[in-house]
């Protein structure tokens, strides 16, 4: 599964001038372009949110460790154990780190692998989501409180119940009711549950299999538990089928987030092995969706995790790469970049590759 790019494809990498490949291409905001948000720290996974006038980002925070000197299928070498916040007052501004919000350590039922995790806000408190292997090795998703957007935040003692799998990203509806989507495929596990409990074995798809579906749960009111049923989240081809196993470049591999725009849901995530972010729409954030195209096109490294939202009137796409780790694919740096909404509706692609 997480493997580095070719040498070839490392040097297309670093070449010149921009990205945003339109020949009408709006005006753009250049100034964090192919920039690390901090370079003290290795960061990836970002989720961002606004929360009053600031904007915070929670990454997952990448480290060297013995399990990552290797390199397998099922991510063992992302060994990831604790969570910082970043944040900032403006695009420009500074990016303060607020330091450690969550160790592994003070999580009672998690064993490792503190991987992507996303935030939420409701009637002042706040709540960080995020994935971890139990001590049986099996990826649950656990909640931990704070009543500030940085934290620190205090987690609850057992994973939320009925959670499994990775990448939890949490979405306000216009009724307020919040809404939780998940799921990975290979690492993230989603082949383990597809028989409706878990299976150290999992299903073996064809091409020709309908691919995994992300998952969305609606979560209950006191932000700490589901409410209801886990569902897929459908995804269709142009002609209204769903989209098949063998269909790499536009399947569900993880990293699900959803963003609103005009009457519109988006729903953005990873292609893994071809390395993506792409997005489908619809009417409704249960879905179904339409696929549409490509987000961002492959970064520096094998994984691709990334976040969308509206900051002071624009929108933003954050997304990490490995440049600043010379390739390195599990120690990973997050950078944004403004995103384009055309007048139809479709997002302009974005290709770091040509300003690196």
């Amino acid at each position: 599964m997480h493997q580095s790019f070719s040498p070839v494809f490392l040097a297309l990498a670093f070449t010149a001038q921009v990205a945003i490949a339109q020949d009408n291409r709006p005006e753009h905001d250049d100034t964090f372009f192919a920039k690390p948000l901090v370079e003290h720290i290795y960061t990836a996974d970002p989720s961002a949110h606004v929360f009053g006038d600031r904007l915070y980002i929670y990454p997952s925070h990448d480290i060297d460790t013995e399990k990552s000197k290797g390199s397998a299928d099922d991510g063992a070498h992302f060994d990831m154990k604790d969570y910082h916040v970043l944040s900032m007052d403006k695009v420009g501004g500074e990016t303060v780190d607020h330091g450690a919000a969550l160790k592994l350590e003070d999580i009672p039922w998690a064993k490792q692998q503190l991987w992507a995790p996303d935030a939420a806000e409701k009637n002042g408190k706040y709540y960080l989501y995020f994935p971890a292997k139990d001590k049986d090795g099996v990826f649950r998703i656990g909640v931990a409180q704070s009543d500030k957007p940085e934290g620190p935040f205090k987690p609850q003692p057992t994973p939320m119940d009925g959670s499994f799998s990775i990448d939890p990203a949490v979405y306000r509806a216009d009724n307020g009711d919040y809404y939780m989507y998940f799921g990975g495929i290979w690492g993230g596990q989603l082949e383990r549950w597809a028989g409706g409990s878990y299976s150290q074995t999992g299903v073996v798809l064809s091409p020709t299999d309908t691919a995994l579906a992300p998952k969305v749960v609606k979560l209950s009111e006191d932000m700490l538990s589901f409410e209801g049923e886990v569902q897929d989240v459908q995804l269709l081809d142009e002609n209204g089928n769903p989209l098949l196993n063998g269909d790499n470049d536009r399947r569900f591999f993880e990293a699900a987030w959803l963003h609103k725009y005009q009457d519109t849901y988006y729903l953005s995530y990873s292609t893994g092995d071809t390395h993506k972010i792409v997005y489908a729409t619809g009417d409704n954030p249960l879905g179904p969706f339409t696929y549409q195209g490509v987000v961002l096109e492959p970064v520096i490294g094998w994984t691709n995790h990334h976040s969308i939202t509206k900051f002071q009137g624009k929108w933003y796409l954050f997304y990490h790469d490995c440049r600043l780790s010379e390739g390195k694919t599990h120690l990973r740096t997050v950078k944004m970049t403004e995103l384009h909404h055309q007048p139809d509706g479709s997002i302009l692609t974005v290709d770091t590759r040509s300003t690196e």
